[in-house]
C-alpha cells in the first residue's frame, strides 16, 4: 500500500483522501500523502513531519511507481529520477524542520497508483531516520527541474498571445483554464503579485470562489493546464501588471524572485514566464545614461534573475515581456531622468537589450499611452493604424537612444514582436477596430495599405497579436481571436 506495508488508513473530506501511515506511537521523521484525484490522475501532497527531539536540516523522500504511473509537475522540492524510482529532496528554503514541526512539497500523478517502498532520509516513512543517507548505484540517474515537463515544441509562425484572468474576474468573467478557446497559442495567467513591492517574493493564487463562482479547483486547474500545453499551447505565469509593483533594490530580493517565480513554475507545470511591469518597478537612477551598461539596482537585479531563471529552465523556457509605450519607444526622445524627465522612461531598454538573445516574444502596449514620436519625428496617437505601424517600425528598424547616434537599439528579430492591443473597448483606452489593425499587419508584413507612415522596412515574419485580454474577448463574443486568427493562420 501507500508508503509502508501496513494497512493504511483512509479518509474521504470533501473529494481528497488523506492517508495516515504512521501509528499513533510512531516517532521519528514521517512522510504523509494526501491525494486530491481527478479521472486519470491525482494531486499529491507530501507532509514531511519532525517527531524527533533534534531540528533536521534536510530531507529526502524516496518511492517506487508502477510503469503505469508517473510524476508530472511538482513543487517545493527537487526531483531526481532513475527508472520508476522517484527520489524528493528539500529546496533552500524548506530543509529545516524544527521538532515537532512540518513542511510539504507536492506534484502531480499520472496514473492512479499509489507509491510504494516509501524512505524518508533512509528510514521508513513511518518513522524513519534523521538525516539523508548516501548510497552508491550503478544506474545513469537525470535529475531536472521538472518531471514529466510541459510539452516541448516552437510556438507557430503566426501566434496570438492573450492574458487570462486567473486570480480575479475583473468584471469580464471567468473562464476555465479547459475552456480557453484553441484560437489563443500563448495563455499568459494573470496576474503573480509581491507580498511588497521591494521583497522579491512573489506569490499566485486562483480567482476566490466569491469573485469567481465557476472557478474550478486547483487539481483541476493544473489539468486545464496540461491538457492546453498538449495542444501546443505556451502557458506563462505573468507577473506585474497594473498594481503589482515590483523593485528588486537588493541581491536577497532578486533571489527571493528567482526561487518565488522558480516555485510558481514548478508547481503549475509551466512552460516560462511573461514580464509585465508597469508602474514604478522600474526607474534609472540619476548617471545612469547607457541602455548597454545599466547601473540602476532595480534594473541590474532583475536582468540577473532572468537570466538565471533562463539557465534554470534552458532552451524551452519561453520570455515574454509587455512594457508600455512609456518604457520602449518613448526612449528614442528621452532616456530616464536626463534633461530633469522622468526617471522611468526608456527604463525597460536595458532589460530588452539584455536578454534580446533570449526573449521570445515582445509584445509592447500599444494602447492606455499618450502620444508617442516616431522614427518620422511626427508624434502619433494610439487608436489608429499609423500608431502601431510606427511603434512596431521602431523595435524592427531599431533607433537611437535619446536621439544619440552612438547608442543605438538595435533591431530586434521579425519574429521576437508581436503587437499588444485591448481586446474590446472596454478592455482599455486604444481599441483598435479589426479593420484598422488589419491595415496595419497589411503595411507592416506586405508593405501594402499604409497610410501617413511609410515603416523603414517590410516585416512578413512579424509574429502577431497580443491582447489583453482573453476574458474581455469572450465578453466581446470573440471579436479579437476570431477575426485575427482568420487574418493570421498559423
Amino acid at each position: 500500500m501507500l508508503f509502508a506495508r501496513i494497512s493504511a488508513v483512509a479518509a474521504l473530506v470533501l473529494g481528497t483522501v488523506i492517508v495516515s501511515l504512521a501509528p499513533a506511537s510512531a516517532a521519528g521523521v514521517t512522510a504523509t500523502l494526501t491525494k486530491q484525484s481527478w479521472d486519470t490522475g491525482y494531486t499529491a501532497t507530501v507532509t514531511i513531519k519532525n517527531e524527533t527531539s533534534a531540528p533536521i536540516s534536510s530531507w529526502k523522500v524516496e518511492f517506487d511507481y508502477p510503469a503505469s504511473t508517473s510524476v508530472g509537475a511538482y513543487w517545493d522540492s527537487l526531483l531526481t529520477k532513475s527508472g520508476n524510482h522517484y527520489a524528493f529532496v528539500n529546496r533552500e528554503y524548506n530543509g529545516s524542520v524544527a521538532p515537532g514541526a512540518s513542511v510539504t512539497f507536492g506534484f502531480n500523478a499520472t496514473g492512479t497508483a499509489d507509491p510504494a517502498n516509501c524512505k524518508i532520509n533512509g528510514g521508513a516513512c513511518t518513522g524513519g531516520g534523521t538525516s539523508p543517507t548516501t548510497t552508491t548505484t550503478t544506474t545513469t540517474t537525470t535529475t531536472t527541474t521538472t518531471t514529466g515537463p510541459p510539452p516541448t515544441g516552437s510556438l507557430p509562425r503566426k501566434v496570438l498571445v492573450g492574458y487570462l484572468h486567473a486570480s480575479f474576474a475583473n468584471g469580464s468573467g471567468y473562464i476555465r483554464m479547459k475552456d480557453v478557446p484553441d484560437e489563443w497559442d500563448v495563455i499568459n495567467l494573470s496576474f503573480a503579485e509581491p507580498t511588497s513591492a521591494t521583497s522579491g517574493e512573489l506569490w499566485f493564487s486562483q480567482c476566490s470562489v466569491a469573485e469567481c463562482p465557476n472557478v474550478e479547483s486547483e487539481a483541476e486547474f493544473i489539468a486545464g493546464i496540461r491538457a492546453q500545453q498538449q495542444k501546443g499551447k505556451k502557458v506563462l505565469i505573468s507577473i506585474g501588471g497594473q498594481n503589482g509593483q515590483v523593485r528588486l533594490e537588493t541581491a536577497a530580493a532578486r533571489d527571493a524572485f528567482v526561487r518565488s517565480v522558480g516555485a510558481i513554475i514548478d508547481k503549475y507545470g509551466l512552460n516560462g514566464l511573461d514580464v509585465d511591469f508597469e508602474g514604478h518597478s522600474l526607474s534609472l537612477n540619476a548617471g545612469d545614461v547607457d541602455f548597454r551598461n545599466p547601473t540602476t539596482p532595480v534594473v541590474v537585479n532583475l536582468i540577473s534573475a532572468l537570466r538565471s531563471l533562463k539557465s534554470r529552465y534552458g532552451a524551452s523556457f519561453v520570455l515574454t515581456m509587455a512594457p508600455e509605450t512609456f518604457f520602449v519607444q518613448v526612449g528614442y526622445q528621452f532616456y530616464g531622468g536626463a534633461g530633469g524627465g522622468d526617471a522611468r522612461t526608456g527604463a525597460y531598454l536595458p532589460v530588452i537589450e539584455a536578454m534580446r538573445n533570449d526573449l521570445t516574444l515582445l509584445h509592447v502596449q500599444d494602447y492606455n499611452s499618450g502620444p508617442v514620436m516616431g522614427l518620422d519625428n511626427q508624434y502619433h496617437n494610439m487608436g489608429g493604424a499609423d500608431f502601431h505601424v510606427a511603434m512596431t517600425d521602431m523595435l524592427l528598424a531599431g533607433f537611437p537612444v535619446r536621439g544619440d547616434t552612438s547608442k543605438v537599439f538595435a533591431p530586434l528579430r521579425q519574429e521576437q514582436v508581436a503587437i499588444g492591443l485591448p481586446a474590446a473597448l472596454y478592455a482599455g483606452n486604444g481599441f483598435t477596430s479589426v479593420a484598422d489593425v488589419h491595415t496595419a499587419l497589411d503595411c507592416l508584413t506586405k508593405g501594402s495599405n499604409c497610410g501617413s507612415y511609410r515603416p523603414k522596412g517590410v516585416y512578413p515574419n512579424l509574429r502577431g497579436l497580443m491582447t489583453w485580454s482573453i476574458n474581455w474577448d469572450k465578453y466581446n463574443n470573440y471579436e479579437f481571436s476570431k477575426s485575427h486568427r482568420a487574418y493570421l493562420p498559423r
